[in-house]
């Protein structure tokens, strides 16, 4: 592929500000086959600047080594296919449109401080963070088999300084107990009739699936897409939805209701590959009556006080009675799963909200009164909780918190490696940078040659 000539003539660039007259764009980096132009450096800046960013480094150097950086491993992500999906690309989108609306205050000064409305802004993100995401997935692959053994954990806080050690803050340990409240027969059949409802129009061509979805579905990262799925195996799905969606042929017809743990779905068959099924769906949740709330809550409230009396350990109820799964094994113990790791410490930032401002003012021990909150399914739930542990903030010690130092040292070693990998990469990779960039302090050497 041959290289742009030094200077592009563009009427606007691409963050929206349109010149009086003809801009002269300007390529000052080449990074094998790639090059950087002066916009491209401009737009990372007003990223950063929406999002509070600060360099410790000049940052007419620092933004396009960052973006050389990410050229190299883009480059190696395409040599050993890495890839993502639309689906994930999409989602990224949707948590980054929230995060910039929450900053700047609302939808409308986002896009009057863009000068493009939302659809315009989503397709200005698309390329960069699919590429981040790349990224991301590549440098995991290249250090996805560094370890390290718990005598290199040990060595190397040994040799560190006192002042150099982190500081642990307050972890709790907690074991709950949850009851779902029933709900109605008349609430399901309002659901059902509501999905049917969805099937004629459907049917009959007076709406769309996509179009209920967006209008309808409370599956909000599927509703945006017209309720459409990426393309999933069998074990990712609840295994009733699975059951229906990779028995539906026909991308006309509707599926029968489906209930999954999530509520209540319409499935519409979009395309099969191999062992794997895209499909489109529309989810009501039946809302419970506040009087079923009410009984659970009663219900719980009698559990803990035999729980207090003594008459049963709050590990049997949590065994033989909540409803949880994802505790229940566990005699209710609560698992603070990482990328990774899974420990049972959390941090009460950590804990779902309604937890941890229950937890927080307990003693270890004690047994909490009911109190409801919304799961991770996005149901709500009756919970009763005991304080397990809590362990006070303090100097991480192996013996202590061997997992945290364990985790400190391996991200070291994979920050080590990267770079070591990016510096043999630009020796073997063909770079041209602009006079003026030629004097930069940069983090890593061998950009000038």
């Amino acid at each position: 592929m041959m290289v742009m000539s030094l200077a592009l003539v563009i009427c606007h660039l691409s963050f929206g500000r349109v010149a009086a007259q003809n801009v002269i764009d300007e390529v000052i980096w080449v990074v094998g086959d790639e090059a950087i132009l002066k916009s491209d450096v401009e737009m990372v800046r007003m990223q950063a600047a929406m999002e509070g960013t600060r360099w410790d480094r000049d940052p007419d150097c620092a933004i396009p080594e960052q973006i050389a950086v990410q050229k190299l491993f883009l480059h190696q992500a395409a040599i050993d296919s890495i890839s993502v999906t639309e689906s994930e690309v999409s989602s990224q989108i949707e948590m980054r449109l929230e995060y910039m609306i929450n900053q700047i205050g609302s939808r409308e000064k986002l896009e009057e401080y863009r000068k493009q409305n939302l659809s315009q802004i989503r397709e200005s993100m698309h390329d960069d963070l699919r590429d981040q995401m790349m990224v991301q997935r590549m440098k995991q692959k290249l250090v996805e088999d560094i370890t390290v053994t718990p005598a290199e954990v040990r060595r190397y806080f040994k040799d560190m300084p006192q002042d150099s050690i982190p500081f642990v803050p307050t972890e709790v340990e907690v074991q709950i107990v949850t009851q779902t409240p029933r709900v109605s027969a008349e609430e399901i059949n309002r659901v059902k009739n509501e999905l049917r409802d969805f099937t004629d129009r459907i049917t009959r061509g007076d709406a769309t699936f996509q179009t209920l979805a967006r209008l309808y579905s409370q599956d909000p990262g599927s509703a945006r897409r017209g309720g459409e799925l990426d393309y999933m195996g069998r074990t990712t799905l609840d295994p009733a939805f699975a059951n229906v969606a990779f028995n539906l042929s026909d991308p006309k017809k509707i599926s029968k209701i489906v209930e999954s743990e999530f509520g209540y779905h319409i499935i519409q068959l979009v395309d099969k590959r191999g062992d794997k099924v895209k499909v489109r769906h529309i989810l009501i949740k039946p809302e419970v009556a506040d009087s079923a709330v009410n009984r659970s809550l009663a219900n719980l409230d009698s559990v803990a006080n035999e729980i207090k009396a003594g008459k049963y350990t709050f590990e049997e109820v949590a065994t033989y009675l909540s409803d949880d799964k994802d505790t229940r094994n566990n005699r209710g113990l609560m698992a603070n799963r990482t990328e990774n790791s899974q420990t049972s410490r959390f941090r009460l930032q950590d804990l779902p909200a309604e937890v941890a401002k229950v937890v927080d003012t307990m003693a270890v021990g004690q047994v909490s009164a009911p109190f409801t909150m919304v799961n991770e399914r996005g149901k709500t739930v009756c919970v009763i909780a005991k304080l397990k542990n809590r362990i006070e903030g303090h100097k991480a010690s192996v013996t202590e918190d061997f997992q945290l130092l364990k985790d400190i040292v391996v991200e070291k070693r994979r920050d080590e490696a990267l770079r070591k990998w990016v510096i043999n990469k630009i020796k073997s990779t063909y770079v041209r940078l602009n006079e003026q960039y030629r004097n930069c302090d940069y983090e890593y050497e061998g950009w000038v040659r």
